[in-house]
């Protein structure tokens, strides 16, 4: 795909900045809208404008219009070593009923001090170090347990659909009530059973001589909530989180603990979801963007995206001659109202794609290819005299979340300055949530989600006629 650049003595028109990616386990779709397209030109002064009277311009015009979304499921994706053990159980009238489990190893250290044959057992837990709790009715009793699994994880990658057999019985499980506490140790108490025969192991046997042999012994275990508890928790791994053995000797009151941990251990998040009965029921292929009505939304985990059709920008585009836009915003919102401890998705950026839902690439060094920030570079020079899209991550413009008008906003003057002056071709967004500075993908470790009214998503700009 090619786009348009003005003519320059130093710069060629050919544009090949665009290349479609194929869809691919680490491709992310988006999805298909039309749009609806309001608004009329007025004088800035009705929406609280201050201009300089010395800016050397003859015309000040404000023009909001709104952007259609329609709904994709993005291709499976891989949820191996994502740092979040993700778990829950959820159910909401759009989305349906969605669950995560968590599946990881375990891991002991070698040469770690073992309890001797006459050691006597206090307790054993499956401790669970929880990071984040998203849901509802955090005041009552959320219930979680352990499975062990009938086969081992292997070293490969995993994706949000991958499943192990595990065994139906838990070797541990409990409630917990978290009000306001979402960074608390969780204590499952381990079954008799089990607890017998791992202590006597511990104690004995040869499964715990190095990890190879321990992983024979417990391939992994898998993490599960409750149905109709609809809260997602996560928990990190490391080394709080796992089985906690404590234990003394006769006549010694120091009690002593035997850890095996989920530390430097691989593991994977995965995800069922059941749409039916609900306007997301639609949604059954891969890549495809869906009409769901009036209300469009995103979720983590699940892989539901959104794709925003930006015709109406060009449309508007094409419209004007001799401007420059001051200031253009995108904005999204306000959500609907969803439960105070429901957080919803933070941040997103807006990946480019084409009209088959592929994210572009660049055709310099193939990385995907996302709308610039305000004040960063739109294009770059590819060392040949041609003018490429910016393709920098970290310099993605960021769609963010206020929680005090619940409407989700950036801005993009600069990008759309570079469409109107040729430098960058118009193409349509997904949004993805994800938040660039610190490299957190939400859709592998969360279930956070969010639902808006599609007359909520706008576009506003203001700009000037030149002289």
């Amino acid at each position: 795909m090619k786009s348009v650049l003005k003519k320059s003595s130093k710069l060629t028109t050919n544009f090949t900045g665009f290349i479609p990616a194929l869809r691919a386990k680490f491709t992310f779709s988006a999805l298909l809208i039309t749009t609806l397209f309001l608004g009329a030109c007025s004088d800035p002064a009705t929406v609280g404008l201050e201009l300089a009277p010395q800016n050397n311009q003859i015309g000040v015009f404000y023009k909001e219009f709104t952007l259609d979304a329609q709904v994709v499921l993005l291709d499976s994706f891989n949820t191996t070593n994502a740092g979040v053990l993700v778990v829950g159980n959820e159910e909401d009238s759009y989305f349906g009923k969605t669950a995560s489990e968590a599946y990881t190893r375990l891991y002991i250290e070698q040469g770690a001090e073992r309890p001797r044959t006459e050691a006597i057992l206090d307790s054993i837990f499956f401790t669970l170090s929880t990071v984040s709790v998203n849901g509802s009715d955090l005041d009552k009793p959320k219930k979680y347990s352990v499975h062990l699994l009938t086969e081992p994880i292997q070293d490969t990658s995993y994706y949000n659909f991958s499943k192990l057999a595990f065994q139906a019985n838990p070797i541990a499980e409990g409630e917990m009530v978290f009000k306001d506490s979402k960074d608390t140790l969780i204590k499952l108490p381990l079954v008799e059973d089990f607890t017998n025969e791992l202590f006597t192991k511990l104690k004995r046997g040869q499964e715990f001589d190095n990890l190879f042999a321990f992983r024979r012994f417990l391939p992994g275990v898998v993490i599960k909530g409750r149905e109709g508890d609809n809260t997602t928790a996560g928990f990190s791994q490391g080394g709080n989180t796992g089985i906690f053995v404590y234990y003394h000797y006769e006549g010694d009151t120091a009690v002593k603990k035997y850890s095996i941990s989920t530390f430097s251990s691989r593991s994977f998040n995965s995800v069922d979801s059941d749409r039916s009965g609900t306007p997301t029921e639609v949604i059954a292929e891969y890549q495809k963007s869906y009409d769901t009505g009036p209300i469009v939304g995103m979720k983590s985990g699940l892989g539901l995206a959104l794709r925003i059709d930006t015709s109406p920008i060009g449309e508007f585009l094409d419209t004007l001659q001799g401007v420059i836009f001051n200031q253009v915003n995108f904005s999204l919102g306000p959500i609907v109202d969803q439960d105070a401890n429901n957080v919803p998705i933070s941040t997103m950026i807006m990946k480019l794609v084409d009209s088959q839902n592929r994210v572009l690439l660049s055709s310099f060094n193939g990385a995907e290819l996302n709308v610039q920030g305000d004040a960063q570079v739109q294009v770059l020079d590819d060392g040949k005299g041609n003018l490429i899209p910016n393709y920098t991550f970290l310099s993605s413009a960021l769609v963010e979340y206020s929680s005090a008008n619940k409407i989700y906003r950036s801005g993009i003057s600069s990008h759309v300055n570079a469409v109107f002056r040729g430098q960058l071709q118009r193409q349509d967004w997904l949004l993805y949530a994800f938040t660039p500075r610190d490299g957190s993908d939400d859709f592998k470790r969360s279930l956070r989600q969010f639902k808006v009214n599609k007359n909520n998503i706008k576009v506003t700009a203001i700009y000037s006629k030149t002289r």
